[in-house]
């Protein structure tokens, strides 16, 4: 048995990469078909986000580790296009999957702003060090609010 899919429903694509034509996924038990728009090749759930590591390069199916690939961020490209970042739980390799058009948007939008609600610095004014006159940045054509 296939760590992500059954292997029965595998096959080998037009460009010679193996994919799976539906699978049932290991986190969320959501039954996935490989036939949605906005993808032409399948590598994660719509309901959960989450994947599987399998492969070492794309659809290659050599990776030893089988591990969850867990959504943690999102890229956009600069033609506007998302993915989703995943981390392996068990080995903790980084991997980025092209989003699909049935991905849960609320589950996408809730990981892209996930840097907003807790970042790595305080928010309040009186959490913030002192900055000195002679320690502000300088910006070329200097500073608007400083006139």
């Amino acid at each position: 048995m296939h760590k992500y899919s059954d292997k029965n429903n595998c096959r080998r694509a037009d460009n010679g990469r193996q994919c799976c034509d539906a699978f049932t996924c290991r986190v969320c038990g959501e039954k996935v078909s490989s036939q949605t728009w906005g993808t032409s090749q399948r590598n994660h759930c719509p309901r959960c986000l989450c994947s599987v590591h399998l492969d070492n390069k794309p659809g290659d199916r050599t990776a030893s580790c089988g591990g969850i690939m867990e959504p943690i961020g999102v890229w956009v490209k600069k033609n506007g296009e998302w993915s989703i970042i995943h981390r392996c739980r068990e080995c903790g390799k980084l991997g980025a999957n092209r989003i699909a058009g049935d991905d849960n948007q609320m589950l996408l939008m809730s990981i892209a702003v996930r840097p907003l609600a807790a970042p790595p610095f305080p928010l309040t004014e009186r959490d913030q060090p002192a900055v000195s006159g002679s320690d502000k940045v300088k910006y070329p054509g200097g500073n608007k609010y400083d006139q």
